[in-house]
C-alpha cells in the first residue's frame, strides 16, 4: 500500500504545509564488524553508546534541535494541548487516607508545585499535619526527583525511604526520626527495598549491583550502631532478591525470583538476629509468593498450573509435603495477588482480560467474587495496612470512570466510595462510549481490544486512531483513565488498547505464547488488531497511529518493520530496538534475568528467534511512516543509544520524505520527566505530534 501524502482529514500536517526546516543530523558510521553464529554482523553507529565519547552529547542535542524546529509550527498547538491538561485537573489535592496505627497517612498536592508531600496526622484528620516528606525541597535545583522505598516503622517512630535524582533509578536510603525530624546516620546507596523488624529497632535492605543494577544483597542494620550485616547475596544472575514485612506484623519475607522461579525465606520478625526458614527451595519454573496470618502461610504457588493455585502451610512446618489446597487452580483464571487479614483472605485474579477481587470469609471458608458492571475497568487493592481491618481498600478506574478508592465490607461485601478523582472543565463521560472487541490472528486467537470514543465519532473508516500496546513480561495492560487522553479524543480520534499476547491479560498461557520462541505472536497480534480496526471501520491506514514504550517500543519497531503501510505514525518511547546487541552484553541491566524472556542470543537456536523480529537488525530501504523516537540520557531500562542508533540507521535507509524525530530527554530516566507540569509539557508535544500527523492539528475539542 502507499501512502497518500495527507490523510483525508481537514488539515494537511504542518511539517508538509510548512517545509522541514533544517537537514536532519546525519550520525557518522564508524563500523564494527563482529560475527555471531555464522552470521557477519556489521553495527555502524556502536560509537553512539558512549555518551562521554566525542560527538555523542553534540549528536543527541542536534537531533533535540532538529526535533524542535520541525515541530516549530505546532507550539500554539502544544501550548493549547498543556492548557487543556492542566485545566482538568485539580492541582491541590489530597489523597484518601489511609490508617496505620495510631496515624492516618496521605499525600497532598499543591497548585504550581511539581511534587506530592507525604504526610500524617495522629488519631483523626482533624489532629495538626506532620510532614515526613516535602519531596519538591528534595528536588531543589534538580532536573529529577523520585521516591523509592517509603516504610515507616511499626511504632510509627521513624521513616525508611528512597530518593533517585538522576532517573537512573538508582536510589539512596535514608532514616528519618519522625520524633524529632532528624536524619539518623544510616546512608546506603542503590536501594531496592527495605522492611522493619517488629520492634522498629533493625531495618532490612535489599542493595543492587552496581553494574548489572541486580537486587542481590540483603544487608541488616541495626539503628545506633555501625555495623551492617550481609544476610544474603543471590549468585545466580537471573534472580533477584526483596524483602519485606507480613501484614501481620510476625514475619520478614526474603523473595528469590527470576521471571519464572521463585523460592522464599521467612524470618520471626521479633528475632531479627535469628536465622532465615527456606520454605520450598527453587525448582525451575515453580514460582511461589507467601503471606501469613495465625498459626499459617498463606502462599500462591503454580505448581499444578501455570495460573497458581493458593495454598495454606503450617508456620512450625512450612514445607510442601504440609501444603493445604484452599483455592484450586483453574486454566480459564489467573490468580494474581492474596491479602491476609485477620478474618478474611481477599484475593485478586483475571479472567478474559477483566481483573476481579474474591473475598473468602476464613471462619466458613466460603468465597464469593466482587462484581463490576462496566465492559472493561482496571481494578485491585489500595492501602490496606491494618491486619485486624473489617474493611478492604481498593481502587477503581475504566477508560471512562476516573479514578476511584473504595472500601469494601468484607463482611457484608457492600462497597462504599471513598472518593473519586474529580475531572475538572466540564468533562462529561456520557459524551463517551468504551467497547470492548476482539481481533482474531492468522493462527485463530482471539485478540481483546478495549476501545475509547465520543459518541458522535463516525464509524466510515474516517475517524484517526491512536492503538496502543504493551505485551510482555506478562504485564496485563489496564484500562485506566486519563484525562490528558480526552484532548485526542475530543478531536475526534478512536482510542484503542490492544490486550495482544506476552502481556498477561489472559494468564500466564497468555505470557507464554508471547515469549521467548513465540515472541513473534506477540508483532502479528498487533498487525491483526489493526487490521481488525480498520476492516471494522473504525480508522483506516491513512489514519492510524501506533504508540507504545519500553518492551512496547520493541513492539513498534517490529511492526513499523513488518507492515510499514499499516500506520500513518508511530510514536515509539524509550524503544528497546537494539535487542540482540543488549542481550549480548551481561554486563548492562537486566539482561541475564532477562534470557527467560526473550531469549540468549549467543545460542543459535535463540539467536534465531531475536534475529527475526531486532527491529534494529530489519531496517530495511523502504518507505516507512512518520516516526517520533522519544528517549532519555539516564534511562537505565534501556540504554539512551539503543533508540539513538535505530534512529541513525533508519535515517540511512528509509525512502520516504516522512518526518523521522528524535527527542532525547537530557535529565532523566526511562519514566520521562519526574515534574508533574514537566510531564504534561512532554505529553503535550506527543499529542501535537500526534494530531498533526493525521490533520487534526488544526481542529479545536468538541465538549
Amino acid at each position: 500500500m502507499t501512502f497518500d501524502p495527507a490523510p483525508a482529514h481537514s488539515h494537511m500536517p504542518i511539517s508538509e504545509l510548512r517545509g522541514i526546516p533544517a537537514e536532519p543530523p546525519i550520525a557518522e558510521p564508524k563500523p564494527v564488524v563482529t560475527t555471531l553464529h555464522g552470521e557477519t554482523r556489521r553495527d555502524d553507529y556502536a560509537w553512539l553508546r558512549d555518551k562521554d565519547a566525542p560527538g555523542v552529547r553534540a549528536y543527541l542535542e542536534a537531533e533535540n534541535a532538529y526535533a524542535d524546529a520541525c515541530m516549530d509550527g505546532t507550539q500554539e498547538l502544544q501550548d493549547a494541548l498543556y492548557a487543556e491538561m492542566l485545566s482538568r485537573i485539580q492541582q491541590t489535592d489530597l489523597s484518601v487516607p489511609y490508617r496505620r496505627g495510631a496515624w492516618l497517612y496521605y499525600t497532598r498536592t499543591e497548585e504550581g508545585r511539581q511534587y506530592a508531600f507525604h504526610c500524617r496526622r495522629e488519631g483523626s484528620m482533624d489532629a495538626p499535619e506532620q510532614m515526613l516528606i516535602d519531596v519538591n525541597a528534595l528536588a531543589e535545583g534538580l532536573s529529577f526527583m523520585a521516591i523509592g522505598a517509603y516504610e515507616v516503622s511499626p511504632d510509627g517512630s521513624k521513616l525508611a525511604y528512597s530518593t533517585d535524582s538522576t532517573g537512573y533509578r538508582q536510589y539512596r536510603l535514608r532514616v528519618k526520626d519522625l520524633d524529632t525530624g532528624a536524619l539518623l546516620d544510616v546512608d546506603a546507596e542503590r536501594v531496592t527495598s527495605v522492611a522493619w523488624s517488629a520492634d522498629g529497632r533493625t531495618l532490612f535492605y535489599v542493595q543492587e549491583d552496581a553494574v548489572s543494577k541486580r537486587s542481590y544483597r540483603l544487608w541488616r542494620h541495626t539503628l545506633g550502631t555501625a555495623a551492617h550485616t550481609l544476610v544474603y547475596e543471590e549468585p545466580d544472575e537471573r534472580f533477584d532478591v526483596y524483602v519485606s514485612l507480613t501484614r501481620s506484623g510476625e514475619w520478614l519475607v526474603q523473595t528469590r525470583a527470576s521471571h519464572t522461579t521463585s523460592e522464599v525465606c521467612v524470618l520471626d520478625a521479633a528475632t531479627p538476629d535469628g536465622a532465615w526458614t527456606l520454605l520450598a527451595p527453587r525448582v525451575q519454573d515453580r514460582e511461589y509468593f507467601v503471606e501469613h496470618r495465625g498459626g499459617e502461610f498463606y502462599i500462591r504457588v503454580n505448581d499444578t498450573g501455570r495460573n497458581f493455585r493458593i495454598v495454606t502451610a503450617p508456620v512450625a512446618s512450612p514445607s510442601p509435603e504440609h501444603w493445604t489446597e484452599l483455592v484450586a487452580h483453574r486454566p480459564e483464571v489467573m490468580i494474581t495477588g492474596i491479602d491476609c487479614f485477620a478474618g478474611h483472605l481477599v484475593w485478586t485474579e483475571r479472567e478474559r482480560a477483566l481483573p476481579h477481587i474474591v473475598v473468602m470469609d476464613l471462619a466458613t471458608r466460603a468465597a464469593k467474587r466482587v462484581t463490576f458492571d462496566e465492559a472493561a475497568y482496571a481494578v485491585g487493592p489500595g492501602a490496606n495496612e491494618e491486619f485486624a481491618a473489617t474493611t478492604f481498600r481498593y481502587g477503581y478506574q475504566s477508560f471512562l470512570t476516573p479514578p476511584s478508592v473504595y472500601d469494601l465490607d468484607l463482611g457484608t461485601l457492600r462497597s462504599t466510595m471513598r472518593k473519586r478523582t474529580e475531572v475538572l472543565g466540564g468533562w462529561n463521560p456520557d459524551s463517551y462510549v468504551l467497547e470492548r472487541i476482539e481481533a482474531v490472528t492468522a493462527d485463530g486467537v482471539r485478540v481483546p481490544l478495549t476501545l475509547l470514543a465520543r459518541r458522535d465519532t463516525p464509524r466510515d473508516g474516517s475517524a484517526p486512531c491512536l492503538l496502543y500496546a504493551y505485551g510482555s513480561y506478562g504485564m496485563p495492560s489496564n484500562v485506566l483513565f486519563n484525562p490528558n487522553r480526552f484532548c485526542l479524543v475530543d478531536r475526534g480520534m478512536v482510542y484503542a488498547l490492544a490486550h495482544i499476547r506476552g502481556g498477561g491479560d489472559l494468564g500466564k498461557a497468555w505470557h507464554d505464547d508471547g515469549r521467548m520462541a513465540k515472541k513473534m505472536n506477540t508483532f502479528t497480534d498487533f498487525v491483526a488488531c489493526a487490521e481488525h480496526l480498520c476492516a471494522t471501520k473504525w480508522t483506516s491506514p491513512e489514519g492510524l497511529v501506533a504508540q507504545g514504550g519500553s518492551a512496547g517500543g520493541l513492539l513498534m519497531g517490529a511492526v513499523t518493520n513488518l507492515r510499514p503501510d499499516l500506520f500513518r505514525g508511530v510514536l515509539s518511547q524509550v524503544p528497546f530496538v537494539d535487542c540482540i546487541n543488549t542481550m549480548l552484553d551481561e554486563s548492562l541491566p537486566l539482561t541475564v534475568g532477562e534470557f527467560e524472556e526473550w531469549g540468549n542470543p549467543k545460542l543459535a537456536e535463540q539467536y534465531e528467534w531475536m534475529r527475526a523480529y531486532s527491529p534494529y537488525d530489519n531496517l530495511e530501504e523502504k518507505a516507512y511512516p512518520a516516526i517520533l523516537v522519544k528517549t532519555s540520557l539516564n534511562d537505565s531500562q534501556v540504554g539512551y543509544w539503543e533508540p539513538a542508533k535505530y534512529v541513525a540507521k533508519l535515517r540511512t535507509k528509509k525512502t520516504d520524505a516522512r518526518p523521522l524525530l528524535f527527542k532525547c530527554n537530557m535529565g532523566a530516566g526511562h519514566g520521562g520527566a519526574s515534574g508533574r507540569y514537566d510531564a504534561l509539557r512532554e505529553i503535550a508535544f506527543d499529542y501535537a505530534w500526534i494530531l498533526n500527523q493525521v490533520g487534526l492539528a488544526g481542529t479545536k475539542p468538541r465538549h
